[in-house]
């Protein structure tokens, strides 16, 4: 099947050999042999595909090696929450769950819908179960009142994998948390949430790499009446990191809040792409990225709204992108997209790239405010609406941003 899936693979660099051979050590099942398959169609995602034209992993990873940098410190604290790490050659677990919380640590593959749409959260589930981690991890919240859930991926290694599924009772709630600390020369990760009627999750990402570092973070996320999802991300890149989210509103009344800023310096790429599809009546869905960008640094805004003809009646969607270019050489590239076929919605979006307002700069430098420090307040002013709704956690992220401009 290896020799197979290597075929299917046109023209496979380096990288993606090693990624055969890393699945063919891999204990033979169907639905793996699926999920590698799904990836193997088109390999690492390229410039060739309409949604991976400014983020091209074939062409940044030609090998599969061990940075020289490691992973950085997590800023999330852990005190008082449940703390999961996940590297390249382990995974551990809190010792003690409460109440309300049940951890399944599956050995086998399980199947992924729509893997095809999806091909590094694909290659993260049929390769997360390498060594001594588990497939996929599974946890059951049957309660309102849980501490944090804290996700930390870290830790040295060419390439680390996981796969992770929270499901959602009826009527109860979770917030998680997670890090993406960089270590490893590719880091691949796919979370799912399944919320239940009138579930709610509040979830927020942080992810900080190096120039020698590809990150790929799947999160695919499905409602039920009633149902909210809130998510912040704050993202200062790596050589390259994609950050994807695909929300599908499956019953009435949903509603998802959508927030990502994202922070990037020379050298440094981070992609920003969502797709969320309005598969059932009244729901809202509400977006907002913001970003700044330095010389030498690139970032990628893709945000898509899918509205059906009958189950999408009585959308309510707005989708926002703002970002900053601090200097020349910045590179920034955006694709809000609607795709509306009912005809009883309410959706917008925007897209807006520009530079430091020149009259507020020169007010703040007659009140003898030095240049760099005022670029930093104005910037840091701009980009910390995108962070409002990470909760417990805002002041955290808005402290990271500031460190970062004030080092910028």
């Amino acid at each position: 099947m290896t020799t197979a899936l290597r075929d299917l693979i046109a023209n496979p660099n380096a990288a993606e050999l090693e990624l055969v051979a890393r699945y063919g050590m891999q204990p033979e099942d169907v639905r793996r042999e699926r999920l590698f398959g799904a990836f193997a169609q088109s390999g690492l995602p390229n410039r060739r595909m309409e949604a991976w034209k400014w983020t091209d992993f074939k062409a940044a990873l030609t090998t599969l090696d061990r940075p020289s940098t490691a992973s950085v410190e997590d800023p999330i604290p852990y005190d008082g929450a449940l703390v999961f790490k996940f590297t390249p050659t382990g995974f551990e677990a809190p010792a003690d769950l409460p109440n309300g919380l049940s951890v399944f640590e599956r050995g086998e593959a399980q199947a992924l819908g729509a893997a095809e749409d999806v091909p590094m959260g694909a290659l993260a589930a049929s390769l997360a179960g390498e060594k001594s981690r588990p497939a996929t991890v599974l946890l059951e919240v049957t309660s309102s009142d849980l501490p944090r859930l804290h996700f930390q991926f870290s830790g040295a290694g060419e390439a680390s994998f996981a796969r992770i599924v929270i499901v959602v009772r009826p009527g109860m709630a979770v917030t998680v948390s997670e890090s993406h600390l960089g270590g490893a020369g590719l880091e691949a990760s796919v979370i799912e949430f399944g919320l239940q009627k009138n579930a709610s999750a509040v979830r927020t990402i942080y992810q900080r790499g190096s120039r020698e570092e590809a990150v790929a973070s799947t999160a695919l996320v499905h409602l039920d009446a009633e149902a909210q999802y809130t998510q912040t991300t704050l993202s200062f890149g790596a050589k390259l990191a994609r950050l994807e989210t695909r929300v599908t509103h499956q019953e009435p009344s949903a509603s998802v809040t959508l927030n990502a800023a994202y922070l990037v310096g020379k050298g440094l790429h981070t992609d920003i792409t969502t797709h969320v599809r309005h598969g059932a009546n009244s729901c809202v869905t509400r977006q907002l990225t913001k970003g700044a960008v330095l010389d030498g640094g690139t970032g990628v805004f893709q945000g898509k709204f899918f509205v059906p003809r009958t189950a999408g009646q009585y959308t309510d969607a707005d989708m926002q992108h703002k970002a900053l270019l601090l200097e020349d050489g910045a590179v920034v590239f955006a694709k809000p997209e609607l795709e509306i076929y009912a005809d009883d919605v309410e959706c917008a979006h925007g897209n807006t790239c520009g530079a430091l307002d020149d009259n507020q700069l020169f007010y703040m430098r007659q009140r003898g405010i030095p240049e760099k420090t005022a670029r930093a307040l104005l910037t840091q002013a701009f980009v910390a609406e995108a962070l409002e709704e990470a909760g417990e956690l805002e002041e955290l992220l808005r402290g990271e941003a500031e460190a970062w401009l004030g080092a910028a």
